[in-house]
């Protein structure tokens, strides 16, 4: 009995508490809060859709609890505003503009006047509608308004009945709290009735040529027999129409000549309908005109004015070419131009040509027109050319496996070197970060890189072709770049240094997905000044079993052949709709050794590398609500070595852990598989004083051959700039050759876990993380700060291997046995700071 009163007394206390988290405080005497709606609909009802439909939405909760920390944040601005005073604000500030502008003389001057004032202005209009920069970033209370029910009930019964159920109810019940009084919860019951179906589809055509195109291309229509009716369906299907007439000559159709015409009577009974296409004629000339292209003219220098000069003429694959200098190889500049006079109008070709004129990153603007007068159909290419010579310069922050840190670039581009498009690219970088310390554990320390590039980029393909094929190819915006580089890294264990060649094709099936083949890539990697305490780790790992380690620092030559193809569905990453991902690449290293004698190896003594390569990245990204997003990532790859010493390059080896990664470990420190990381307290090689704690010692990196990795975040914007996200991350690494602990004492193999990959044990092996994290977006930068906590680790013994119940914020710690062992650990929880998604 005094349990039950206990729990009510908790609950009733609990309720002003509850009030203020949700603002009713805010309500006025005759006022109530819309607290929640929810929708009751069957299965084959979207309703994540329907929602979209609310004519009044409820406050924004937090991770579903009852707390409306916008509310809040909205009533914090409220406090100190004064809408009045922004209104004189806003006066005086227009004022003092107008007296600018009419003192200035210059027109340059009041332009600028001009655009500032109209930019200050609309910022003050932004706040005298939605208030101040605070109240912005949060919302009013959802003050519950009964007229909206029915606005909604009728948004709801439009929208079944564009999806094609005519015979839809919609009923709303409105539900007040018996205890919080001032909440109101509403609930819509929607019943659809049966789902009407197409039947048959007529077309209406009158024009026989059209009705023939249409037919040829009915497969691709979106209007199919037996499928449910759909209003969207009928836009898709105008939109198709409307380009493929274009795509077939037809200039100046309109998808206003396209109609829908519905027959529900049509065998009612059965819930079907007939569909009737019809493409009216134009009322002026009675019939839709077929336009051939009579004449393509091309003036590259559009934007360049030459007093008292005339622009020159040429022809060139009977293109008209006009301009005051002759600054490009025309033979080039053709290979992007699809219209031909004698072919038919196409508008998918004038957007291919106007596209492809931009990829060469040689003109401001490219405009394609075209002019029907004196009855002739001439197509007008208009481009203005950029700057021959640009400089250049970034500075900000960066991180890829550490703490931010700092870096400026400085480049420099000639454009149209040779007179064919061609850009030459020199850029230098300089920068510092905070990386993980190679031989102690919870140590950062600087990294200082730098780098110098020299790179050309062509528009075609560098290659014995034949004209008609480069012409046939430049539909696909070919390109070559050859790059040289200079790479510095400076660290407390090792100076790296790297200098490489490399040549590369680039070229694009459509928008979305991309090719390149890279069949020189070569490099000289040399490693100094390597301290005591990191070539002890490299003996230790080497004792271990890992040889691929410390061969990856000896003096190295590598080169390899590379392929990637990359799709980008939907513009990845936006934010209005769903959107996917994938990168898929294959590497073989030290393939051209096979053919080739490898004398600037035996000469220098350099080690080199033959190695396969394989890696798989999908991403996805749905937009659950205009505030939400849900995104996946799977991550995979395998290398396999088959050299003489069985070692990779270490830019070749697959990590996880870290900002990007499984973010419950420390950057590169997860994995191989169930095998443990040596523990503080703990000396096999009696190197140094490590810290007696008990815990696991992650300051050595762990590289490996085989790598799977999967993450789950959802995101959801808070308030202004700040958005949160939680996340699962889960994944490993693994080795091809097995790992062993050798006891130094008695020079016997210890049992230490497994790094080898088994089918019949790897999913045994998959390390899990979770966690929760903020992303402040800043308009140029996207500052990501997350914190990870270990869930699973499979380095742990049988039975000790979940471990989210012993996470611990502060102090992580363990306790020593009697024997020397180690129990009652606490996990320490690992922040990570990153700059952009993590995928």
């Amino acid at each position: 009995m005094r349990t039950s009163k206990g729990k009510y007394f908790l609950f009733i206390t609990l309720i002003p508490l509850l009030s203020g988290c949700l603002g009713i405080k805010h309500l006025k005497d005759n006022e109530k809060l819309l607290y929640q709606q929810r929708i009751d609909a069957p299965r084959e009802i979207d309703r994540d859709e329907l929602s979209n439909f609310y004519a009044q939405e409820s406050n924004r909760k937090m991770l579903g609890l009852p707390i409306a920390p916008l509310v809040g944040i909205y009533y914090l601005g409220y406090r100190s505003y004064d809408q009045e005073k922004m209104i004189k604000r806003k006066e005086k500030a227009e004022k003092k503009f107008d007296a600018k502008i009419a003192a200035a003389t210059k027109p340059r001057k009041i332009n600028n006047l001009q655009f500032r004032k109209q930019q200050k202005l609309e910022k003050f209009d932004k706040k005298i509608d939605e208030g101040n920069t605070v109240m912005q970033w949060g919302e009013p209370v959802a003050v519950f308004d009964s007229s909206l029910v029915s606005i909604t009930e009728g948004r709801f019964r439009g929208y079944l009945f564009s999806k094609g159920y005519f015979l839809n109810q919609v009923h709303a019940r409105i539900d007040t709290s018996r205890i919080l009084r001032k909440r109101v919860k509403v609930l819509y019951t929607v019943e659809p009735g049966p789902a009407y179906h197409i039947d048959s589809i007529f077309y209406q055509i009158a024009d026989t040529a059209i009705l023939r195109t249409v037919l040829s291309n009915e497969r691709a229509s979106f209007l199919k027999k037996g499928e449910r009716y759909d209003e969207d369906n009928l836009t898709l299907e105008r939109e198709r129409l409307d380009f493929l007439l274009k795509d077939n000559g037809y200039y100046d159709f309109s998808r206003q000549y396209i109609e829908f015409k519905m027959d529900t009577a049509y065998e009612s009974p059965n819930r079907r309908i007939a569909v009737m296409v019809q493409i009216h004629e134009p009322a002026k000339r009675g019939y839709h005109k077929r336009f051939t292209v009579d004449e393509v003219n091309f003036t590259t220098d559009a934007s360049t004015n030459r007093f008292r000069r005339e622009r020159r003429e040429r022809s060139y694959r009977d293109i008209h070419f006009r301009y005051y200098e002759d600054n490009y190889n025309l033979k080039i500049l053709s290979q992007r131009v699809f219209l031909k006079p004698g072919d038919q109008y196409s508008r998918a070709l004038t957007l291919n040509t106007q596209r492809q004129l931009a990829n060469v990153d040689a003109f401001k603007f490219v405009n394609i027109n075209y002019d029907t007068t004196g009855g002739r159909f001439i197509a007008n290419i208009f481009t203005s050319p950029l700057s021959r010579y640009e400089w250049s310069n970034e500075a900000g922050v960066n991180v890829t496996q550490g703490y931010p840190g700092p870096f400026y670039n400085i480049s420099f581009k000639k454009r149209n070197v040779f007179k064919g498009m061609e850009t030459f690219d020199l850029s230098g970088r300089f920068g510092f970060e905070g990386v993980a310390s190679a031989t102690r554990d919870q140590n950062f320390y600087k990294s200082t890189e730098a780098g110098v590039n020299a790179s050309f980029t062509f528009p075609q393909f560098i290659w014995p072709f034949r004209d008609r094929t480069r012409f046939r190819h430049a539909a696909y915006n070919p390109k070559t770049k050859f790059t040289a580089g200079y790479a510095y890294t400076d660290r407390p264990e090792y100076r790296r240094t790297a200098v490489s060649i490399v040549g590369s094709y680039t070229w694009q099936n459509n928008k979305g997905r991309s090719y390149q083949l890279t069949p020189v890539n070569l490099s000289v990697i040399d490693t100094a000044n390597l301290s005591t305490g990191f070539k002890t780790l490299l003996t230790e790992q080497a004792e271990q079993g890992n040889y691929s380690l410390i061969n990856s620092f000896r003096p190295s030559f590598v080169n390899s052949i590379i392929f990637g193809v990359t799709w980008n569905y939907k513009n990845y990453g936006n934010a209005e709709r769903s959107s996917g991902f994938i990168r898929a690449q294959v590497e073989s290293g030290g393939t051209i050794w096979n053919f080739l004698d490898p004398q600037i190896v035996t000469q220098y003594d350099l080690n080199y590398f033959k190695y396969l390569r394989f890696s798989l990245d999908l991403r996805r990204i749905n937009v659950l609500h205009k505030n939400t997003t849900a995104a996946y990532r799977f991550n995979s790859g395998f290398a396999y070595s088959y050299s003489d010493g069985r070692s990779l390059p270490y830019e070749k080896f697959f990590f996880a852990g870290g900002s990007n990664s499984i973010r419950a470990w420390r950057p590169r420190r997860l994995g191989p598989g169930s095998f443990k990381p040596r523990m503080n307290g703990e000396d096999p090689l009696a190197r140094g004083n490590p810290r007696e704690d008990g815990l696991f010692d992650y300051s050595i990196e762990q590289p490996a051959e085989v790598l799977l990795e999967a993450s789950v975040e959802i995101r959801q914007k808070l308030f202004g700039f700040v958005s949160g996200a939680i996340f699962v991350d889960a994944g490993n690494t693994w080795t091809f050759q097995r790992r062993v602990k050798v006891d130094p004492a008695t020079e016997v193999e210890v049992e230490n876990g497994n790094s080898q990959f088994k089918f019949d044990q790897f999913y045994k092996e998959i390390a899990v993380g979770t966690g929760f994290g903020l992303r402040f977006d800043f308009t140029f930068l996207i500052l990501r700060l997350d914190v990870g906590m270990k869930v699973w680790d499979p380095a742990r013994d049988e039975g000790d291997k979940f471990v989210l119940d012993k996470v611990r914020f502060f102090r992580p710690y363990a306790t020593q046995t009697a024997d020397g062992g180690w129990t009652n650990y606490r996990e320490p929880v690992i922040y990570n700071v990153g700059i952009g998604y993590p995928f």
